[in-house]
């Protein structure tokens, strides 16, 4: 049963203005569906505009945040609740103890680093939580394309890219929150 869904997602909006709709968007529908949404706690970026969509729309919203990037990152203000802790690493393993369920937005080498690390727990078997992609214009293809390379390769498995399921939308978003929240665990 998902009642809480962990975003990784970009520090800054990008280029592309459909990527900031996106996780605005995605924020209103996390919110609305009843689905908590934690994420890195910051302002700034595709974080900050899907964390003010999901309060903006009554959501509740949980954000873990290191110390040192209090200030780069601008902590969100009125959260549901922030966590501040000490390491990049305690960030990402509280953050995945909080979740029922990941979704990666466009990012940088941080949001690539925290989808790494849940792909890897998730190939090891240490947790089998659903891992979505979502972005605007295929983003997230390439990063499939590299997966199936890998296995391709034969540096993993063939399925390799089972890992992660990219999403054609928004709908496709709502459609497994939907299908996911009723069921009994």
């Amino acid at each position: 049963m998902i009642t809480s869904l962990l975003l990784f997602c970009g520090s800054r909006p990008g280029h592309d203005p459909a990527q900031a709709a996106l996780a605005a968007a995605l924020g209103t529908l996390v919110a609305e569906a009843g689905v908590t949404l934690v994420y890195g706690g910051g302002a700034v970026g595709l974080m900050g505009i899907a964390a003010r969509a999901a309060l903006a729309a009554g959501g509740q919203v949980i954000g873990v945040i290191p110390r040192a990037l209090m200030t780069s990152e601008i902590a969100q203000a009125e959260l549901t609740q922030m966590h501040v802790v000490e390491t990049l690493h305690e960030r990402k393993a509280l953050m995945h103890s909080f979740a029922d369920a990941i979704v990666a937005l466009p990012g940088s080498i941080g949001t690539l680093d925290e989808l790494f690390e849940s792909l890897t727990w998730r190939e090891l078997g240490l947790h089998d939580k659903p891992i979505w992609l979502l972005g605007a214009r295929d983003y997230w293809a390439p990063l499939v394309a590299l997966l199936r390379h890998v296995a391709a390769q034969g540096f993993g498995p063939p399925d390799l890219a089972r890992l992660v399921e990219p999403l054609d939308g928004l709908e496709a978003l709502a459609s497994r929150l939907a299908k996911l929240s009723h069921q009994h665990p």
